[in-house]
């Protein structure tokens, strides 16, 4: 018997109640139908698929070729509380005669919704293994309650993000059995949200006249633990639209209790009659993402707002509290308390026609393929009983179950004058993969190769068992990280002035993008991997070709009001000293950076003062730092001289620096800094103010800090907008 469960197909019941579940589940009953020879498929509809008021959105599942294996009339009508409960009941009663009869090994529920709470109850009583999309998430209602019912039915779980797969684990689940897939209709908008054929699309859901991102989306459900409060906001948020005189497609409400209050207040408002709105029950999933995709701002309380629209870097104003502990984007701004009109109406002026980064907070594209290996691995001969596991897991990095866990990580990209580096970070510093490439020379190329390269590394962190969190990028150069622009390049890197690295970067592969000064983000680096962390307040100094640093305040980078703090290579230690590449004089740069030593290495070497016996020279060999200070090391008194200048500039600038930030530590980086060391934490020793005498000055262990800085930017960022 077990050999024959071992090799027949799995048996997987798909219920779908509403619209909004079914584009979650759409993608899984695809993958699943793909695939005749493992899975058979039935699909249960129920719900509000079934009413006409709200579209007989039953048809949308049939026109995408799936064969309902039975339909079960679940809602009574009166969109109150009463109704709810009475619907639950109703579903109980018909669901176990379909269950029997199709006698499914796996049922799968999405979400939070009163129908699918019905489901699981059911199915869990009727001793049928229940899987759960969607579980441990908060939202701040009674799907709350809803959701983690289901959880504690659910055999399985597959989850959107980090955050809910450890409310899972907090709420006593099996970690063995949870699954971190991400979010299925990711799979499908992330796909299809750049059709051709959107412009199409808009002009026959608004107008021919419309543009995109020159109109608007409303979509606002009930709240059913505050039914009057909900019906006031919404009459609020349809007051503003009116006010604010944009083309806006509303979507009627979902049924919950409530939704008719809803409609009677939309229709005393005229808003079906009025030239600015178009007021609709339904619009098929494709079409709908690009309305989100293309809009000037989504206004309401859908989860759509929160979760899909990130995808896109569409404005999102979210009103209420339906959706009260989700994890968002940037992209969305907050009016919890939205008690006036004007305080919406000003909201869509903050929002309207904006875009933002795009974010993958709740999937990546590989939901369903993950979900179907999780389907796989589902042993029917297994016990059917739960266990609980007491206490739960807090650190689930200690686990390493490839089909369930992913590494959360981070493509980091470096900038270098000569070489275009890319990695695949993990959440604790280690490097997974690493690309290298020569520095293209113009700013086409250098984007395209940029764009190749992490298109690349996303690919091979799939198999890696790599999820990708943003891309982090360190470049020389003047920064704005707010923008994610390089105002003003080094010499070094040709055609990278007032260039946007985000935008092109975030639109094409679908990711958010941190962009910063390579010093910067080595100190970034030192804070989250290296000797900084835990420090409030440090210095870090790269020792390279440049002289270059970052300040690290209470935790905090240090930018400055021009984005221009921390250039620590142009302190001037001289009035009149050697020409700096900046166009001044004196800089510690001129004096002890590679480039600076480079030259006095030539110098002495024209002047053949730089070989001495012992030295290792050959004739066609360029003259580097390195000859200076190997011939330093073998008693060449006029290499000692530069080096001691050298040191002397140095150590004099970060004198200075302790006067001024009066930082606890000092960490110096680069491939010079091993040589700095000890001169520089001498002559700080017998110049600085004996207050700052005894401040250490390390050297760096990490071996890649511009790499590490701006992996460290992805994975440390965290966005909460409230307004």
């Amino acid at each position: 018997f077990k050999k024959n469960l071992k090799h027949r197909k799995l048996r997987v019941c798909v219920a779908t109640c509403n619209r909004a579940d079914y584009s979650k589940l759409a993608p899984i009953m695809s993958g699943i139908k793909f695939h005749p020879d493992e899975f058979e498929l039935e699909v249960v509809v129920l719900g509000s698929h079934l009413i006409d008021d709200y579209g007989n959105t039953f048809r949308m599942i049939e026109q995408d070729d799936f064969d309902i294996s039975s339909k079960l009339h679940t809602i009574v009508r009166g969109e109150d509380e009463a109704a709810m409960v009475e619907s639950v009941g109703l579903a109980l009663v018909k669901l176990p005669d379909v269950l029997q009869r199709l006698h499914p090994d796996v049922l799968i529920v999405h979400g939070d919704r009163f129908d699918a709470l019905a489901l699981a109850t059911a199915a869990a009583l009727m001793n049928i293994r229940i899987l759960h999309l969607e579980g441990g998430e908060v939202s701040g209602t009674i799907d709350d309650s809803i959701r983690h019912a289901i959880t504690k039915l659910a055999h399985y779980h597959a989850c959107c993000t980090r955050s809910a797969e450890q409310h899972l684990i907090a709420m006593c689940e099996d970690h063995s059995r949870i699954l971190l897939a991400g979010c299925p209709s990711y799979d499908k908008l992330l796909s299809v949200h750049d059709r051709e054929d959107y412009k199409d699309i808009i002009k026959c859901w608004l107008g021919d006249e419309v543009r995109e991102h020159d109109y608007i989306v409303a979509l606002q459900h009930p709240v059913t633990t505050d039914i009057q409060t909900s019906i006031k906001i919404y009459e609020l948020m349809l007051d503003a639209l009116l006010s604010f005189n944009k083309r806006t497609l509303i979507l009627f409400p979902n049924i919950d209790a409530g939704s008719k209050e809803m409609v009677r207040v939309m229709r005393k408002k005229g808003i079906e009659q009025h030239p600015n709105f178009r007021a609709v029950k339904h619009v098929p999933f494709e079409q709908f993402i690009q309305l989100v995709c293309h809009a000037g701002c989504m206004i309401g309380n859908s989860s759509c707002g929160v979760r899909e629209a990130g995808a896109f870097g569409t404005p999102v104003i979210n009103l209420g509290t339906r959706q009260t502990g989700r994890e968002t984007g940037e992209n969305v701004l907050h009016v919890r308390d939205a008690d006036t009109q004007n305080k919406i109406y000003h909201a869509l002026e903050l929002q309207f026609g904006k875009r933002y980064p795009c974010s993958k907070i709740y999937g990546d594209g590989n939901a369903v393929p993950r979900i179907l290996k999780f389907l796989r691995t589902i042993k029917l001969d297994e016990p059917l009983q739960k266990t609980f596991c007491f206490p739960p897991v807090k650190d689930s990095f200690s686990q390493d179950i490839d089909h369930i866990l992913e590494t959360q990580s981070a493509l980091a990209v470096d900038l270098g004058g000569t070489n275009l580096r890319v990695a695949i970070i993990c959440m604790r510093g280690n490097i997974v993969k690493k690309y290298t490439q020569p520095n293209p020379k113009t700013y086409e190329a250098r984007i395209q190769l940029i764009l190749q390269m992490c298109a690349d590394a996303i690919r091979d962190a799939v198999v890696l068992n790599c999820r990708i969190l943003g891309v982090g990028i360190s470049t020389g150069g003047r920064v704005n990280p707010q923008e994610g622009v390089v105002l003003h390049s080094t010499k070094l890197i040709q055609e990278w002035s007032s260039v946007d690295l985000r935008t092109p970067i975030s639109d094409a592969l679908h990711l958010p993008v941190w962009v910063d000064n390579d010093g910067n983000c080595a100190a970034l680096a030192e804070r989250k991997f290296g000797h900084g962390k835990g420090v409030e307040n440090f210095v870090t100094i790269i020792t390279g070709t440049g002289i270059g640093g970052g300040i690290i305040q209470h935790h905090e980078l240090v930018h400055g009001s021009t984005f221009c703090a921390a250039e620590l290579g142009h302190i001037m230690v001289s009035l009149d000293g050697p020409e700096c590449m900046c166009g001044s004089r004196g800089c510690i740069e001129a004096y002890a950076s590679g480039m600076a030593l480079q030259r006095e290495a030539k110098r002495l070497h024209d002047e053949d003062l730089l070989k001495v016996e012992g030295m290792d020279m050959k004739l066609v060999e360029p003259v580097t730092a390195v000859h200076l200070i190997n011939a330093a090391r073998l008693g060449n008194s006029k290499a000692e001289a530069v080096l001691n200048t050298a040191s002397t500039a140095l150590g004099v600038g970060i004198t200075n620096i302790l006067h001024m930030v009066n930082p606890s530590l000092v960490i110096l980086s680069g491939v010079l800094a091993s040589y700095y060391q000890a001169p520089v934490q001498h002559i700080i020793s017998s110049r600085a103010l004996s207050s700052t005498q005894g401040i250490k000055i390390v050297k760096s262990d990490l071996e890649e800090p511009a790499l590490l800085g701006a992996a460290s930017m992805v994975l440390d960022y965290t966005t909460r907008r409230i307004y």
